[in-house]
This record gives C-alpha cells, sequence and structure tokens, in this order.
C-alpha cells in the first residue's frame, strides 16, 4: 500500500487562529486521511463506516493458516492477529471490530466497500492500486508448487520439469500470474473458483500440480492433501520490492494513513515477525524452482 511539501508558517491574529481551529474540529474526515506527525489518527475516533466499530472484510471460509476455524473473530491464524494488531493500533479492542464477508475478487474491483479495510491474501499491484487503496505489505509473498506424491509433477525440481504439467490456480490471484509469468506451462492453467475446487481437482489428477503462495501450500499438504507434498517454490516474490499482502481499502479513504502508520509500527516493532513465526512457522523452507 513523497511527502507534501509543507507551507510557510504565517503569523495569524487570535481570532482568525481561532476560527482555523475550530473548521479544523469539523473534519476530523481530512485529518484522518492525512495523520501527521504530532498525531491525527485519534485512537477509537476514526471516520470508520460505523461511529466506533472497525468493520473488517474477509472471504469465507477463512482458510487455515490465515484464520482458524472459519472464524475470523477469534484472533486466531496469522491474518486474523494481524487485523486485530491493527485495530487494537487504531485503538479498537476486539469488541469493537466487526467482521463482514468479502469475496476475494470482489474486495479489490471498482466500487464502494462495505468495509474499513480487508485483509484476504491480497497482493499489492499497480493494476489494484487503481480500483482501491492498500496499507504497506504485513507479509513477503512467496508461491509454491504442490503435486501429488508419485504423479508426474512430484519430481520436478526446476521449472523446465513442470513444463509439460497441467497446472491450476484460484482465478484473479498472483499465484496465477506465477504460472503463466513464471512457469509459462505448454498447456493453459486450469482456473478454479475457489482453492476448495482447485484442490479438490488435484486429488482427482483433474491437474498434476497447484500452485498458491508458501503457507497455505504447507497448511494443504500437512492437514487437507496429505497425499500431496510441496515440491518447492517459485524465486523473485519476497522482500520488499518483491510481492507483499497488503490491507485493502477504499480508493480515497480517509483510513488509508492511519492503517498504513498502524502497520508500519507492527513491523517496525517487532509484532508482525513475531505473528508470522507463531502463525506461519512451517513455511520456512522449500526448494526453490528456477
Amino acid at each position: 500500500m513523497t511527502p507534501a511539501v509543507r507551507p510557510a508558517r504565517l503569523v495569524l491574529p487570535a481570532a482568525l487562529l481561532a476560527a482555523g481551529l475550530l473548521l479544523t474540529a469539523c473534519a476530523p474526515q481530512e485529518e484522518a486521511k492525512s495523520p501527521t506527525a504530532s498525531g491525527t489518527c485519534e485512537a477509537g475516533k476514526l471516520a470508520t463506516k460505523k461511529s466506533g466499530i472497525l468493520t473488517v472484510g474477509t472471504d469465507k471460509p477463512a482458510y487455515d493458516p490465515w484464520f482458524s476455524e472459519d472464524d475470523p473473530s477469534n484472533g486466531k491464524g496469522f491474518e486474523s492477529a494481524v487485523a486485530h494488531a491493527v485495530a487494537e493500533k487504531l485503538g479498537y479492542p476486539k469488541d469493537k471490530v466487526s467482521w463482514v464477508v468479502s469475496p476475494f475478487n470482489k474486495a479489490f474491483a471498482p466500487g464502494a466497500k462495505d468495509f474499513d479495510f480487508d485483509i484476504n491474501q491480497v497482493s499489492v499491484n499497480a493494476e489494484r492500486k487503481q480500483s482501491v487503496d492498500f496499507s504497506p505489505g504485513y507479509y513477503d509473498v512467496r508461491q509454491a508448487v504442490i503435486a501429488l506424491k508419485g504423479s508426474k509433477a512430484a519430481n520436478a525440481a526446476s521449472l523446465a520439469d513442470l513444463k509439460g504439467a497441467k497446472l491450476g490456480a484460484q482465478v484473479g490471484t498472483t499465484s496465477l500470474s506465477a504460472i503463466t509469468g513464471q512457469i509459462k506451462p505448454a498447456a493453459q492453467p486450469a482456473v478454479f473458483d475457489d482453492n476448495d475446487l482447485a484442490k479438490t481437482a488435484l486429488k482427482n489428477g483433474q491437474i498434476d500440480a497447484l500452485v498458491v503462495d508458501l503457507p497455505t501450500a504447507f497448511y494443504i499438504t500437512g492437514a487437507e492433501v496429505t497425499e500431496a507434498k510441496v515440491i518447492g517454490q517459485l524465486e523473485g516474490t519476497g522482500g520488499a520490492d518483491g510481492e507483499q499482502f497488503g490491507l485493502v481499502l477504499d480508493k480515497g479513504s480517509a483510513l488509508t494513513g492511519c492503517v498504513s502508520q498502524a502497520v508500519d509500527a507492527l513491523r517496525a516493532d517487532g509484532t508482525l515477525a513475531k505473528l508470522e513465526k507463531q502463525w506461519l512457522s512451517d513455511a520456512v523452507s522449500a526448494p526453490v524452482l528456477k
């Protein structure tokens, strides 16, 4: 998800200064949109969709390891924990956070949103930025390939080994873009409305391999499709200049500045790293496919 140039200071009569302060007090949304170092993101009093409540969106079902028990509100799972940590920074404890269902593709499509921010493994990119605002990244993304043990794709050690494979991914995801942009298989990839359908296709042998982000790959192979394995990850997708997940906000949202400050603070104080270690610790290593 270039600092503005400060105007020169002017000495104003007291009456004009008081009038200016009164006008500023009547425009809290503008303050929240462009927070300053002196602090205009007043805790618990932002220009949210519902006064006093922070509304957070995500898809349903809400998958592990990003969420737990399909219940985003419980604070379990990496993204649930991140969302509540951001909310706390903004002055909204758990009982002041409300969750709404927002399908993945709808979250970053043009149009008004029913959430203050959305968290759903949405990668930040230039195309999506035309329709929505993003916070700074809260997670550095790595894509991975999983295949059924014993399948022809299971022994792939390079991108070339996957050229003849039938690959699949969820529609609208960077996983799908990784197939067409990095792996470049001979056959068109299979596209699925969600990962449940993709996993079923993998189980049934309709595709040779599935591309998802690395933590999801480890969860799928460890808990859901145990007859599959992670065969490797794709290079060049992590780090500050690579792919990152960001919180999604309305285009021009008055909250973008405050939410961005909260994410930056959580990265700076080590909270994001701590939560990643707690909830995504299995996703630490996989061979890189080149």
